[in-house]
């Protein structure tokens, strides 16, 4: 039977690869025309929907109280500026620069974490964070270029999307993870719900299109989310941010097989590199942070 951290370490994999499956499904849609609010709110529209019938079918305990308040604030606040500064720095500078800048978050993660939540520093976790960003930096390729503009927004977006993880690693210690995830997704499809609204959104057009939606808000969002939640739980922030730099791997795997995308020799060097690290972490038995299902 798997231990608390090994279930954990297995569970933000598995998150990690169905966001990684994302690009190539949001590919397929943006190809049929939809635009990004639209695509945006039917994801957590439909992902926020399912979990909360799931919610209502298991009769699980919603968050109350200042949990609650948190948890929609990481959703309408949290998921939503950090997917704005996301998409808008991509208008200021290239793909490849702006996912890099946003997987500066483990390294961030960890710092605060070691610096502000007294969580332990040690050889592997800071080797795994160096060697997972090298990595990803090997992984996303060339092609960095950017204006100061569209930098200060990728770095924003890892910003935020810290503070994200941080905020759950502690709200998660008393909340279920489904139930978490439920409500960060419908705060999320709110939000996003309004900016439709307010504007001419273009939804699927035919069933490639619809199809595509609904595996970005089945798998990348609701099996993603509540993995990485579940995970979260039981790893704490910096080890499961760390674990999370599988995406950019399952991502350039994904579109080599399914869009003939070429794959160049150092790529294929980084996503060596990124697994090395989690398979370092995954094995690692070292001392448990604070925020971890062990020290509870």
């Amino acid at each position: 039977m798997m231990d608390s951290r090994t279930l954990g370490a297995t569970l933000v994999a598995l998150s990690a690869a169905s966001f990684g499956a994302m690009a190539i499904f949001a590919r397929l849609a943006r190809a049929d025309g939809v635009d990004v609010s639209a695509l945006l709110f039917l994801r957590f529209a439909i992902a926020g929907g399912v979990m909360a019938a799931v919610m209502g079918g298991t009769r699980r305990r919603w968050p109350r109280g200042r949990k609650l308040g948190l948890l929609a604030a990481m959703g309408g606040v949290g998921y939503v500026g950090q997917s704005l500064c996301f998409f808008l720095a991509l208008d200021h500078a290239s793909a490849g620069l702006v996912a890099l800048l946003l997987y500066l978050y483990p390294f961030i993660v960890t710092l605060i974490g070691a610096a502000l939540l007294g969580e332990t520093m040690t050889r592997l976790r800071a080797g795994a964070v160096a060697t997972a960003l090298l990595g990803t930096g090997l992984t996303i390729g060339t092609g960095l270029a950017g204006s100061a503009l569209g930098i200060a927004l990728g770095i924003g977006a890892a910003l935020i999307y810290s503070v994200y993880i941080l905020v759950g690693s502690r709200v998660l210690q008393e909340e279920d993870p489904l139930a978490a995830a439920t409500v960060v997704m419908l705060a999320a499809a709110a939000v996003f719900g309004v900016w439709v609204a307010l504007k001419e959104p273009h939804f699927p057009a035919s069933a490639v299109g619809w199809s595509s939606v609904l595996a970005i808000a089945l798998l990348s969002t609701v099996l993603a989310m509540v993995g990485f939640f579940a995970g979260l739980k039981r790893l704490g922030a910096s080890d499961s941010a760390t674990l999370s730099t599988l995406e950019p791997v399952v991502t350039f795997v994904l579109a080599a097989v399914f869009l003939d995308e070429p794959v160049t020799v150092i790529q294929v060097l980084g996503g060596m590199l990124v697994l090395g690290a989690v398979i370092a972490l995954a094995r690692g038995h070292t001392q448990v942070l604070s925020g971890s299902t062990n020290s509870r």
